[in-house]
């Protein structure tokens, strides 16, 4: 393959790169951490119908802040590790509510 062939896809990254990655971590990313959230809401004491409900309400904000802050931040790198900060917060209530048979 002649070397301009070859520069043309790095080029590409380069440029669209740090875009695409941004709008998987709206995607996939956010999502991940609004069924988090959703799921760790069932730890707090209330009544599981309740919580249920305030659950799905409070998955609706956390995606779209989960969104903005994607685009909001300096970079793609930033967008991620602030998603995966939020990740391990919530996980360890998620996990303890799928652990006691509440999420089921």
């Amino acid at each position: 393959m002649p070397p301009a062939l070859l520069r043309r896809p790095l080029t590409w990254a380069r440029d669209h790169g740090p875009l695409t990655s941004r709008i998987l971590a709206a995607l996939f990313g956010g999502y991940a951490v609004a069924a988090l959230s959703s799921v760790a809401v069932l730890a707090l004491p209330a009544d599981r119908t309740q919580a249920a409900i305030a659950g799905t309400l409070l998955s609706f904000g956390v995606y779209a802040g989960a969104v903005i802050w994607v685009f909001a931040v300096r970079s793609a790198w930033r967008a991620w590790a602030g998603l995966l900060a939020a990740a391990l917060v919530l996980a360890p209530a998620a996990w303890w509510t799928w652990g006691k048979g509440l999420g089921a």
